[in-house]
């Protein structure tokens, strides 16, 4: 077979469409067609084994055998694993039969298919869902590409048999991503970027054989194709390549190099299409650069030097020049170099106002973080004087920064920009008034941090910036979360608590070096462990089982017979969970399929997990240990692997947290130290109690936020959908339903935050600190982290490397308004309880 081969670097974008559409789905067809001159779309909605046509006439007499067809060579049987009946394998009629029975009854259908430039589009999507469902190295997969092979071939067959074999039709064979061996794609691995390209037929080259040939990867040792040439392109390459296939004009945006080693055609053809290549790119370059001088000053706008106007002249001159005088191989190289050269003046005028953007931006981060600061300062602290402001000098001011905001709105108003653009540029003028306004305080704080304190003042300020480097790093490398909890084992020895309270510091060490442990697993590629999920939800059940035993010998006032109710349902909620889990994972290892009872089970356990909470006990200990058992029920149904322990490690870290935090109150002489174990979270919002901040405030602030950091990423990355499981929820659902699997991983995302922020609440509550002053101190954090995320901001890469980037800046971003939330919701899941209607006793007379 005349081919081309090469590897593609994929990008997940779709070829063009044609005369002729189909779009084959391994759950759902649509077929458009053309009858009477009209467009008709056809819906087929393929099941396991039971296909429902709608349909009439022609198209009826096609669908018919397109779907007998179909169920031979797009089959999948998703995770369900339902088995296709053997005499449905039998019905397999020819394609090609069918297809011609429907063209040679609609003449309008046949002439459109007999014009010039006709291209057929077929998206085979089985194979990728699949590939997500089974993974590549499955039985599943293997077998599913066995029978896409054999459909390819007879398609491929049937459309020359149609044409008469006349050598007129070219083929083109590509993917649009790859795959890990754990089926997943988006990232920048060469397993999900590189993909296979082969192209035959009319106006394609043949194959030329080498002796040796060098590439990083062993794709050609696997294939058995070491001695034929490989030729590597972009996937943008594959536009220009189809068009001059057909022989129509190059897309208008596209910025792909036609490969002209893909070519079987004349030399002089080639360079004729590599000039047209390299002039549609150069009008791409000169309309963005136009609309940018357009909307530029001329004394401010710097044009792009390696392209300017006598230049651009120079280089169509000179090719047009070489293929005149027949010098083809020194025109395609002048062209390459000037698609080269637009390409990046592309890039140049795209990114034009990046600078001053970012630089106007980053002017209102510094501001509002600055004027974030003077609030807690002037309001929560006892650091400065109340000072009288000057009103004289509060007018001019005004009039100033007002005078300063209309000639930025002049500047931007006269170069026609976005509205965008007056948002970023005017939002630093209010900001910069309100911090100035406080000038004031900024000097009486001066005056106090250059104080004989000011060794000590420096110092934490480096330990400040030490410990948000620290939080940014943590998300792109999780290591640095292990090495944040290692520092955090030693606080007690740091600062002497250990000597007071001896046990409590060595199990808060201990704990600290277990979740360590989390960030250094894998993320992504593990194999599940079912028997680790198993063992996590026993463990559970016996420290449960402990604490169900110490409820029942606690003296009365603080437990009745209803909290013990409770607490049984919620130990028997973690033994069904535990047993769904090992039975789901036999079934479907059986390819049994989801038991309903198992499905019941537990959708059932994770409507309850949100309501048994709210009927335990107030009390400190008891209900945050009732919200945990709650939660972890649901977290076991979730779980694949080693993440089942994590919030049962975390959990008991925030446990040791709370007792850490009271401590060392005492240690600074803040508060007495209350008596936790009879602590009531719903008499303990009396707002007459909270006090003012002290330094070691902000540093339990930072605990919280490196521990939410810590719930973000330490068993996974929430940034990259590349991080998660399908398999995590085979417990609720076997069929592929994209927004209730999204619903559920999200649910397990949540579960680790909502206890890290229960945590806090108990430490805020029995520390008497604001809820206000402590978002302002997190506020703070998160608005310097957001700066240095800003400017991490990718627009080129892989999927992975340009929507993790944007995502940590907008996770960033929304830290604030999340942690309100989750504080909202750990008030409710702490502080109210709902009372069960009690039966009254009637006593007889």
């Amino acid at each position: 077979m005349a081919a081309g081969e090469s590897l593609t670097p994929g990008s997940q974008q779709n070829p063009g469409q044609g005369t002729l559409r189909l779009s084959l789905d391994f759950m759902k067809m649509s077929v458009q067609w053309l009858k009477d001159g009209r467009r008709i779309q056809w819906n087929l909605t393929l099941f396991s084994t039971k296909v429902n046509i709608l349909g009439a006439g022609e198209v009826q007499i096609f669908c018919q055998c397109l779907q007998k067809v179909l169920l031979e060579i797009m089959f999948i049987h998703f995770v369900t694993r339902q088995k296709v009946k053997t005499s449905e394998h039998k019905m397999q009629p020819s394609l090609t039969c069918g297809f011609l029975i429907v063209l040679r009854s609609n003449q309008t259908l046949f002439s459109a298919l007999n014009e010039e430039k006709v291209v057929l589009f077929l998206h085979l999507l089985g194979i990728d869902t699949n590939g997500h469902a089974h993974r590549p190295n499955s039985r599943e997969y293997k077998e599913n590409i066995k029978k896409v092979d054999e459909g390819v071939k007879e398609i491929a067959s049937m459309i020359d048999n149609f044409y008469g074999n006349d050598g007129k039709t070219a083929f083109i064979l590509t993917s649009d991503h790859g795959m890990t061996d754990w089926g997943s794609h988006g990232a920048g691995h060469p397993s999900e970027t590189l993909t296979p390209l082969i192209v035959w037929g009319a106006g394609v080259n043949y194959p030329q054989k080498v002796t040796s040939q060098f590439f990083e990867d062993n794709f050609l040792k696997e294939w058995k194709l070491e001695n034929l040439k490989r030729l590597d392109v972009n996937q943008a390459d594959i536009a220009p390549l189809m068009a001059s296939l057909i022989g129509v004009p190059f897309p208008l945006n596209s910025v792909g190099t036609l490969p002209l080693e893909y070519l079987n055609n004349s030399a002089h053809f080639k360079a004729e299409s590599m000039f047209t290549n390299a002039v549609q790119i150069l009008e791409q370059f000169k309309v963005k650069m136009s609309q940018k001088k357009e909307t530029t000053l001329s004394f401010l706008f710097t044009p792009f030097k390696p392209l300017s106007d006598s230049e651009q002249i120079n280089f169509l001159k000179k090719t047009r020049l070489y293929i005149q005088q027949q010098k083809y191989d020194e025109a395609v190289s002048l062209c390459k170099t000037l698609i080269n050269l637009a390409l990046e003046g592309l890039s140049y005028y795209h990114t034009y106002d990046r600078l001053f953007l970012g630089l106007s931006i980053a002017m209102g981060f510094v501001g509002w973080t600055t004027y974030v600061i003077l609030v807690i300062i002037k309001t929560h602290t006892n650091l400065t004087k109340t000072v009288q402001t000057n009103n004289k000098e509060s007018t001019v001011l005004f009039y100033s920064f007002a005078f300063v905001g209309m000639i930025i709105a002049f500047f931007l108003l006269i170069q026609t920009c976005p509205w965008t653009y007056y948002v970023y540029c005017l939002l630093p003028v209010p900001v910069w008034y309100a911090v100035v306004r406080e000038l004031p305080v900024i000097q009486d704080l001066a005056t106090n941090l250059m104080s004989p304190h000011i060794g000590q003042s420096i110092g934490f300020l480096l330990v400040c910036t030490l410990g948000i480097e620290i939080l940014v790093f943590s998300f792109f490398y999780r290591s640095t979360l292990t090495i944040g909890l290692l520092v955090f084992a030693g606080w007690p020895v740091i600062t002497q608590l250990w000597v007071q309270a001896k046990t409590t510091a060595l199990i808060w060490t201990l704990l600290c070096v277990l979740l360590a442990i989390f960030p250094l697993m894998p993320v992504v590629g593990r194999e599940p462990n079912i028997p680790l999920v198993i063992a996590t939800g026993l463990l559970t059940f016996l420290i449960s089982c402990f604490s169900l035993s110490s409820l029942c010998k606690s003296e009365n006032k603080y437990r009745n017979n209803e909290d013990l109710k409770v607490r049984f349902y919620q130990m028997l909620s973690i033994a069904l969970s535990t047993y769904v889990v090992s039975s789901t994972h036999d079934s479907l290892k059986n390819k049994q399929g989801l038991p309903v009872l198992n499905q019941i089970i537990s959708w059932m356990t994770l409507v309850s997990s949100s309501v048994l909470p709210l009927l335990s006990p107030t009390f400190l200990f008891q209900r945050l240990f009732s919200i945990l058992l709650s939660l972890m029920s649901t977290y076991l149904l979730l779980s694949t692997g080693y993440e089942a322990l994590f919030p049962l490690v975390l959990s008991g870290l925030m446990f040791a947290w709370i007792n850490m935090e009271q401590e060392a109150l005492q240690h600074y002489g803040l508060s007495f130290k209350p008596k936790l174990a009879v602590f009531n979270f719903a008499y303990a919002t009396d707002i007459t109690q909270f006090r003012q901040l002290h330094l070691d405030d902000v540093r339990r602030s930072f605990f919280f936020v490196f521990f939410i950091v810590t719930a973000f990423f330490g068993t996974g990355n929430i940034a990259s959908v590349n991080s998660f499981d399908p398999a995590s929820v085979y417990c609720f659902l076997t069929v592929f339903s994209p927004f209730m699997m999204g619903g559920l991983l999200v649910l397990k995302v949540v579960i680790p935050f909502v206890l890290v922020s229960c945590a806090f609440e108990a430490v805020q509550v029995t520390t008497q600190l604001s809820s206000k002053s402590l978002f302002l101190i997190v506020l703070v954090i998160s608005d310097i982290m957001a700066l240095h995320f800003f400017f991490l901001v990718k627009d080129y890469g892989s999927w992975l490397d340009i929507g993790t980037s944007i995502s940590h800046y907008v996770l960033v971003m929304s830290l604030t308004i999340f942690m309100m939330l989750m504080n909202g919701l750990a008030q409710l899941l702490t502080a109210k309880r709902l009372e069960l209607p009690r039966r009254t006793k009637h006593h007889s007379t």
